[in-house]
Formats: C-alpha cells, sequence, structure tokens
C-alpha cells in the first residue's frame, strides 16, 4: 500500500518516558493461560468472569478464581474491544467485520455497523455503551490492523469517533484523530474519552453542560503509546500504555517523508520493533495521575487491554497468550 506520510511535531517527550519501572513498581503479575493468542482487550462480565477476544476470532470468558475457559462466541473476524451489559450481553468491535452484538454467552450475533457513509469501516476499534447509544471508535480509515504500523508511520490522523443511536443510525463525533483507540464514558455521562495511540494523548468529547458537542485535551504528552482504557471499580480512567514512546518516529515525523516510506518499504523483521514493557496508568476526570504502573517485561509484554476491580487489575495483550493479573501496590 501506497504510503503519503502526513508531518506532525511530536511534544518533547518526558523523562517517565525512558524509566523501565514504576515507584512503586507494578507487582508481579500471575497470569491466565489461554487457547490462543491476542487478548486485545478485556473486560470483566456481570458474573464476574473476563472476557476476551483471540486472534483466531473466538471471544471467551475465564474465571479468574480457577483459570477455567469457556468459549461464548466466534466472530469470522479479529475482535478487539468489548463491553459487557449487566443482561450478558457484548459489544464487539471486531477489525475485520464492524461492530457487533452478542445477545448472551453462546447465543446469537448480530452485525449492528459495517460501513460508515457507505463505505466500509476499515478497523473497527473499541466500544462502550450507554443502553442503546453506543460509542466506537476507528483507528484507521486507510490501514488495517494487519498493518498498524503503517499508519503509526503516515500518522493518517484518519481515526475517528461515532455515536450509534436507539434508532441504528451513527454520528461522527470526532474525525481527524491520530489513531483512534480505546473509550471512556464518564459514569455522570458529561463526556466521552478516546485514547489517540499516535499522538501520545486522550482527548475529550463533551456530552452535556455548556460544552457540548466540543472537544478537549483530557491528557496530553503521555510517556508512551496510549491503547484500550477502562472505567475503573474505583472512578478512575485506567489506560495502558503499549510500548514507551520512540525517539526514532518522533525525530521522524516532523521531518518529510521520503525517510518513513523507506523504513515502511524494507522488510517487516528489520522494521523498528515496539519496546517491551508492562505498563498502565490511572486518572481521575479531572486528569490527574492517581496510579502509574510498570514492570519489566519478563514474562509479558504488549499490554493493550486494563480492567480493575475492587484493587485488581487484569491485563490483555496483542501478542501473547494469557491475560495477566496484578494488584495496586
Amino acid at each position: 500500500m501506497s504510503m503519503q506520510p502526513h508531518r506532525w511535531s511530536p511534544p518533547k517527550a518526558t523523562p517517565r518516558a525512558s524509566e523501565k519501572h514504576s515507584t512503586p513498581p507494578m507487582p508481579p503479575l500471575r497470569l491466565l493461560p489461554l487457547p490462543g493468542t491476542g487478548p486485545e482487550d478485556v473486560v470483566i462480565a456481570a458474573d464476574g468472569r473476563v472476557l476476551t477476544g483471540l486472534t483466531d476470532g473466538a471471544v471467551v470468558a475465564v474465571d479468574p478464581t480457577d483459570g477455567s475457559v469457556e468459549q461464548i462466541a466466534h466472530t469470522g473476524g479479529r475482535p478487539l474491544g468489548l463491553h459487557a451489559e449487566a443482561d450478558g450481553s457484548l459489544l464487539i468491535c471486531d477489525a475485520h467485520r464492524g461492530l457487533l452484538r452478542l445477545d448472551k454467552p453462546g447465543g446469537t450475533l448480530e452485525t449492528l455497523v459495517t460501513e460508515i457513509d457507505g463505505k466500509p469501516l476499515t478497523f473497527t476499534s473499541n466500544v462502550v455503551a450507554d443502553g442503546e447509544t453506543i460509542y466506537f471508535s476507528e483507528s484507521s480509515r486507510k490501514w488495517p490492523l494487519e498493518e498498524y504500523m503503517g499508519d503509526m508511520l503516515e500518522h493518517t490522523e484518519s481515526g475517528r469517533l461515532f455515536r450509534r443511536a436507539a434508532d441504528g443510525s451513527v454520528e461522527t463525533l470526532i474525525d481527524g484523530l491520530k489513531f483512534a483507540n480505546g473509550i471512556v464514558l464518564a459514569p455522570d455521562r458529561s463526556c466521552v474519552l478516546v485514547a489517540e495511540t499516535g499522538g501520545y494523548r486522550v482527548t475529550r468529547y463533551w456530552l452535556t453542560g455548556e460544552r457540548a458537542g466540543t472537544i478537549d485535551l483530557f491528557t496530553e504528552n503521555l510517556p508512551a503509546f496510549p491503547d484500550n482504557m477502562g472505567l475503573g471499580s474505583d472512578g478512575l480512567v485506567w489506560v495502558t500504555l503499549v510500548s514507551p514512546r520512540n525517539p526514532l518516529l518522533d525525530t521522524l515525523l516532523p521531518l518529510p517523508g521520503a525517510i518513513r516510506r523507506v523504513v515502511w518499504a524494507i522488510p517487516e523483521a528489520l522494521q523498528p520493533k515496539p519496546a517491551r514493557t508492562v505498563w498502565v496508568q490511572a486518572f481521575d476526570f479531572d486528569g490527574n495521575l492517581v496510579h502509574d504502573l510498570q514492570r519489566e517485561a519478563d514474562d509479558y509484554a504488549m499490554v493493550t487491554g486494563v480492567a480493575e476491580l475492587d484493587g485488581t487489575v487484569y491485563l490483555g495483550s496483542l501478542s501473547e497468550s494469557a491475560i495477566a493479573v496484578t494488584r495496586i501496590p
């Protein structure tokens, strides 16, 4: 696929971007093995099980007490972001098939959205819901999941945040996002947050009050690439940081695109790889950092999903074959 790189001057990385662990460090991880790879997002179902989607299209429920795994659906695509409802239904963002709904574990899959304005969705990413109103993101208009690094290099700024109403109509709330990813809806329904992986920030869209319909930054200049997010039982916004800021990419982004096209043209095995780490942060709704938990990636990395319940933190990964469990120190 041809690349037409966009120039962007990122903010200067903070010293935190180069540190390998937090203070205090993230406690040790307990792994819940899976029958496949790539538990990209994790959410907690009403019955206490942890739900995730795998590379082969399976959606599974994992009992965190004994590690037992049950397949509850198969999308036929690549399930990414999930949203579990109290009635047992599950919203699924499938990178290939669009926005889906599972009515119950082992039940019927319904396709909700596959295209916007007559054009197929390219990379459906994450989802939250407020009753019958659904908010979901598309990471890139151009690059599919399997070539996500293409969007990182080209910096297309083609991500979008959508709202699907109860009547099935879909409205674009924000266009031009730098790789739109995880979503969190504020408990008071005042705003919805969307992570911009390629912009090192979380953007806020106001839903109510004097600022309704306006956009500002919830947090910016993060020390790493934010991915999925989750609203914790503690009322905090939990953000996964999949990999630290890449100094080479930060250097290339403001320059003419010829070098980035060369980097994309070399064999994948020789292209720069995301640095391995295990990292999540949590913020209050004023954007203040409350928790910063990082550890060396000895046996787990590429953390892209997070769910917190009563101090226990569940982590998903784009590349691993397990869900990781830790606690807030």
